[in-house]
């Protein structure tokens, strides 16, 4: 595929427009699969988000009186603006995240046009309720749109979490101040772009800058009436937090670590693809990753070997290579942090069955790009086994099945779960606690 059309510079897309940092601040924002520079973003200060937490609250006015077949219509030409740039947005999203444009292509881009159409069906078929209590008193529930929504999405999937939020908010006749990762704005800019004349000014706007400053001016800012946040679990509390003390909503989806238990009845092949897919898939860098593998024991030695054997035919290559199927990481730190989680896990006695490196040769010596990795000898105490594994990266710790549900159990934060096998009861007995 041929290079997109991307901007030297953005700016703001605030009520309609687009406008400068109010102090005249940017970023530069980086390939990192190559680290080519691909353009400078403005840095958003407290007056932009004001600016555009007003501009959104203007909008509202007149926005949530529109019609939900009106709203609906809207989201339809959203999804097929968005089907018709869908080789452009799948190539800003590789070039700028690094994932493979196999997956930009054939997953990102086509389930985000796939959710405003989705949410265009929810918003027409949504209704309220009347009930009667008694003969003399009526109950009824009315849907109203609540207010202005701050929304902040991360960087491993940027143009799909962008539709999972917008998408429901404009159905519901809100309007939002969107803050992308500073590590991945461009998609979603992109997006702002593409649909500058399809919504009324001021309904959808977007700031960016780093989540430390432009971030915290919007969990700062009283002119929200609710937050939605993916992300960490250390932000994310503060989100939490910052909705409480006004006495707003919010909604967090935040990140953890997920076990894989493989029983001796499991369909093998499907066993060693659900492997595969659960840690390198993104590169890891998904918050429901499998991070954890259980294997029954009687199996154990045969699963090992053959899931060794596969990660390393995995084709690890610049992502904007249609046979690439592990792109990079997101940046530097990021890649230095997976190596140091590597690290510290073979000082507690947990040994590298495949992979554990950075690769520093040919064309991809310049980019952030790791071997798929498979740790064993991993035991239940070992901080590769409990910390929240952000940085994933693309390595599994494998373990012996015995008393999986049990350890599986004792994780503090699990966003996931997959047992394989033909016994549903076994499965079930693993109880998330998120």
């Amino acid at each position: 595929m041929n290079r997109p059309d991307i901007q030297d510079s953005y700016s703001l897309f605030i009520d309609g427009q687009w406008k400068p940092a109010s102090d005249g601040g940017t970023f530069e924002t980086f390939c990192p699969a190559n680290g080519e520079r691909l353009a400078t973003c403005a840095e958003a200060t407290m007056q932009d988000v004001d600016d555009a937490v007003t501009a959104a609250t203007n909008a509202w006015h007149s926005w949530k009186k529109i019609d939900p077949i009106e709203r609906a219509n809207l989201l339809l030409k959203i999804a097929d603006l968005i089907d018709a740039n869908k080789e452009h947005l799948a190539m800003v999203e590789t070039l700028d995240n690094g994932k493979p444009i196999r997956e930009t292509l054939n997953v990102d881009i086509p389930f985000a046009a796939d959710h405003f159409r989705y949410f265009a069906g929810v918003v027409r078929a949504d209704e309220g309720t009347a009930v009667m209590l008694d003969e003399n008193t009526m109950s009824l529930v009315f849907r109203e749109p609540i207010g202005v929504v701050g929304q902040i999405v991360p960087w491993n999937f940027p143009f799909l979490m962008a539709a999972w939020k917008l998408a429901p908010v404009l159905a519901a006749g809100c309007c939002t101040v969107f803050k992308p990762s500073n590590h991945t704005s461009l998609s979603v800019l992109e997006l702002a772009r593409l649909i500058a004349e399809v919504l009324p000014r001021g309904v959808f706007n977007v700031i960016t800058g780093r989540g430390s400053r432009s971030g915290q001016f919007m969990l700062e800012h009283p002119g929200f009436r609710k937050l939605a946040f993916t992300g960490s679990t250390e932000v994310g509390r503060q989100v939490g937090l910052a909705a409480a003390k006004r006495l707003i909503p919010s909604t967090l989806e935040l990140g953890g670590k997920s076990a894989n238990i493989y029983f001796p009845d499991c369909q093998w092949d499907l066993a060693m693809d659900g492997l595969q897919m659960g840690i390198l898939f993104n590169q890891g860098q998904v918050c429901c990753a499998g991070s954890r593998v259980f294997v029954h024991e009687d199996i154990y030695d045969q699963f090992v070997a053959e899931a060794v054997e596969r990660f390393n035919r995995v084709k690890v290559g610049l992502p904007w290579d249609p046979a690439t199927q592990m792109g990079s990481q997101i940046y530097e730190s990021h890649l230095k942090a997976i190596q140091l989680c590597i690290e510290q896990a073979k000082a507690e006695g947990a040994t590298v069955l495949c992979g554990g490196e950075r690769i520093t040769d040919g064309e991809l010596a310049k980019g952030c790009f790791m071997r798929p990795t498979l740790l064993g000898n991993v035991t239940n105490n070992m901080r590769v086994a409990q910390a929240k594994s952000w940085p994933r990266g693309g390595h599994h710790q494998v373990q012996n099945g015995r008393g999986s549900c049990g350890h599986g159990q004792r994780q503090p934060l699990r966003l996931g779960r997959r047992s394989v096998d033909a016994r549903y009861q076994q499965g079930h007995a693993h109880k998330p606690r998120r």
